[in-house]
């Protein structure tokens, strides 16, 4: 039903500009064609007759001043006309004329305003009605003119009348109305196909949005026939996807939420059951719980800490108080609590940095959360008794720093998704831990200091991680 209204919608808005625009360009066809192009045209056939007749008698003289030989000369001529003709003496005497009725007033005087004028030597036509024909007639007056002084000897007139020229313009019409008539009905025949054939890509296409409302983000489109809909398909199907894409990240967001907090929760809980059961009396095992209990609370400050970066991608309120930032002086201070963490869990942290490194234009808030963030997953993937190395420098206008593990590195069809939100890997449970915030975060952060974050290269033995900044200083 909804189909169908849809259709009947679409065919009367194609029908009703055509019932409306149509007519009206006939009417404005017939009337060009008629007043531009045909009467135009008749018109200057007559005339070119009537000159013709003018230049026959030309050296005629008799037939300006005797009537009887006049009329010889027009019952050879008329036959060929089909209009009335008439010669009138320069003086305005009706000599000759092709109507018997005219026959009564020869050699009378023609009272009328066009005598005036082709005595002048000028050409009158008008278009009137005339009794004696009963229809509109074309009337012509064209002068005579003497050869050797160019003076009026004497004048043709021919009246035609409009009857045959009115059936051809009727014809015309006919001819007109019939092939706007056929275009009409090709237009609506037009506009019936292509109602049927957009109206179910369209009514699929509302049927996707209002599952989308309602929840159901497992429909999508397929491509149609119709070229000028693909685009909008396309974009209905981005749209699905990218809900279906948000819809999978909230839930892989409350699922982590709950493993993160849950697990630095129930350690916590732990540790205040047994001090209140009595570990508190015992100093060592107290400091020892008490060590736990602070290890649980960074944890959580960090997951908190990924949480509010999270916010800021979402928002687009990541804010930067950049700065010139000396990575000579900057890096080594950054890099020395993450030596001590390294020292702890008895991994060897290495560091290269070259000894005339350039200023960047940074925050150094943000941009230590992204080292950071790099450094973490990387002293958390690398086993007891391996080695993290850092390594800074530039080139022409980048500055770069390297973070490079002895992980167990990731895997070739998971490579091109690890800087996606709550991304965790399952090979070598590479990214089984936290939230899969981490590497997303930090290219975002460095993303918005103008540079980039790649894995460069990842296998059995490791797996090295290169951000690049833009150079701020002249130095290179």
């Amino acid at each position: 039903m909804k189909i169908n209204t849809l259709r009947t919608r679409l065919v009367l808005s194609h029908l009703i500009p055509l019932l409306v625009i149509v007519p009206l360009i006939g009417i404005g066809l017939i009337y060009a064609l008629e007043t531009q192009v045909l009467l135009p045209g008749f018109l200057r056939a007559y005339q070119g007759s009537a000159a013709l007749v003018a230049e026959i008698t030309q050296d005629q003289y008799q037939i300006w001043t005797d009537p009887i030989y006049a009329q010889t000369i027009l019952a050879r001529v008329s036959p060929r006309l089909p209009a009335r003709v008439m010669f009138i003496s320069a003086s305005g005497r009706l000599m000759a004329s092709s109507d018997p009725n005219d026959l009564e007033n020869l050699t009378k005087f023609i009272v009328n305003p066009a005598l005036d004028v082709a005595q002048e030597g000028k050409v009158y036509w008008r278009i009137f009605y005339n009794r004696q024909l009963q229809g509109e007639a074309l009337d012509i007056w064209e002068p005579v003119l003497d050869n050797r002084f160019g003076q009026v000897i004497g004048i043709v007139r021919i009246t035609y009348s409009f009857t045959s020229l009115i059936e051809q313009f009727v014809q015309l019409r006919l001819l007109i109305v019939a092939v706007l008539l056929v275009g009409l009905v090709m237009g609506g025949a037009l506009g019936l196909s292509l109602a049927v054939s957009i109206a179910r890509p369209l009514q699929k296409v509302t049927e996707v949005v209002n599952k989308l409302v309602q929840g159901d983000r497992s429909m999508a489109l397929q491509k149609s026939r119709i070229v000028e809909l693909r685009s909008l398909e396309e974009a209905v199907n981005a749209l699905v996807d990218r809900l279906r894409s948000m819809e999978e990240a909230r839930r892989h967001l409350l699922a982590n939420l709950v493993h993160e907090l849950g697990r630095p929760l129930g350690a916590l809980r732990s540790a205040v059951q047994a001090m209140l059961k009595g570990a508190a009396q015992d100093p060592s095992l107290a400091n020892e719980l008490l060590r736990g209990m602070d290890d649980e609370l960074v944890r959580l400050q960090r997951l908190l800490a990924d949480l509010t970066q999270l916010y800021d991608q979402v928002m687009g309120s990541l804010e930067l108080a950049l700065q010139p930032l000396s990575l000579q002086e900057w890096l080594p201070e950054m890099l020395a609590p993450w030596q001590a963490v390294a020292r702890e869990k008895n991994i060897q942290f290495r560091v290269a940095l070259a000894t005339d490194l350039p200023e960047v234009k940074a925050d150094p808030i943000r941009l230590g959360q992204a080292v950071g963030n790099l450094l973490s997953n990387a002293l958390k993937f690398t086993p007891v008794g391996k080695a993290v190395e850092v390594s800074a420098g530039f080139d022409r206008n980048e500055a770069w720093i390297r973070v490079k593990d002895e992980g167990p590195g990731i895997a070739e069809e998971e490579r091109e998704k690890i800087f996606t939100p709550f991304y965790r890997g399952h090979h070598g449970k590479r990214f089984a831990e936290g939230m899969g915030l981490g590497l997303s975060i930090a290219r975002d952060l460095i993303s918005a200091h103008g540079g980039r974050l790649i894995l460069e290269e990842s296998d059995a033995n490791g797996s090295q991680f290169a951000l690049f900044l833009p150079v701020a200083s002249d130095k290179k």
